[in-house]
């Protein structure tokens, strides 16, 4: 008889085969506020960040990304803006979320380089060397198991592929972390009743970042998917961090 796994769903312990139906559930609920929910979460810093990761990343013309968790598009109309031309496939868990993508006006201005997907990281619907590019972000510490993420990220990834992550992580000074440990926990699920009328998501969401991975840690799960030349950047003294690598 196989024993049931467990993992984490904000603070609470849950099997792992309900997770993603979960994870699906709250995303669903916010999709229409999915946008304001990440400028609450970081206090707008987030648009910074997406162009931080945009400036590594560095778009050439032609290439194929696919983005993970990806949501209302917001990466992918970076990406293909900077690119030029080429063509973004946002995949995402919850349809909700790519029918608010596809309102936003870049979306029809986009259209012909743009595929909307519902489907899950751990089990990505597409064939081995795809894409040139690889991208989730906010969206990896919600997977049920994010090193099979990974791993698929390496299976879909051409040779000379280009994975980056760009996720909520930790600060690597102590008294820091607290201070902002104080601040999430108590102002952010507030904002959000206040702002979306919706505190259980947002503690989820910070419940969900304190059970994420550290930095080193997370970088050693990109290496063990295959990724060479791993590295990364702490974004805003480390609230968020870049995580590279590539297929090589």
């Amino acid at each position: 008889m196989a024993t049931q796994k467990n993992t984490h769903f904000g603070a609470k312990t849950v099997p792992e085969d309900e997770k993603a139906g979960m994870v699906r559930n709250l995303f669903s609920d916010v999709a229409n506020k999915y946008d304001i929910m990440n400028d609450v979460m970081s206090v707008g810093i987030h648009r910074i960040w997406k162009e931080a990761m945009m400036d590594w990343l560095a778009p050439r013309p032609g290439q194929k990304l696919l983005d993970v968790a990806g949501g209302t598009g917001d990466v992918s109309f970076k990406f293909l803006k900077r690119a030029g031309h080429g063509h973004a496939t946002v995949l995402d868990l919850t349809e909700g979320m790519l029918v608010e993508g596809r309102k936003r006006a870049e979306a029809a201005q986009l259209a012909d380089s743009l595929d909307w997907i519902v489907g899950d990281a751990m089990a990505l619907p597409f064939e081995n060397n795809t894409f040139d590019v690889y991208t989730i972000s906010f969206g990896i510490r919600n997977v049920t198991r994010p090193q099979e993420a990974l791993n698929e990220a390496y299976r879909v990834s051409r040779p000379g592929g280009r994975l980056m992550v760009l996720e909520f992580s930790q600060l690597p000074n102590p008294m820091m972390q607290k201070a902002y440990d104080l601040y999430s926990f108590n102002v952010i699920p507030r904002m959000g009743q206040i702002i979306a009328n919706d505190r259980d998501s947002y503690q989820y969401l910070i419940e969900s970042i304190r059970n994420f991975p550290d930095q080193e840690t997370f970088l050693g799960m990109v290496k063990t998917a295959g990724f060479e030349n791993a590295k990364y950047r702490n974004l805003t003294m480390g609230i968020a961090a870049l995580h590279s690598g590539w297929k090589l």
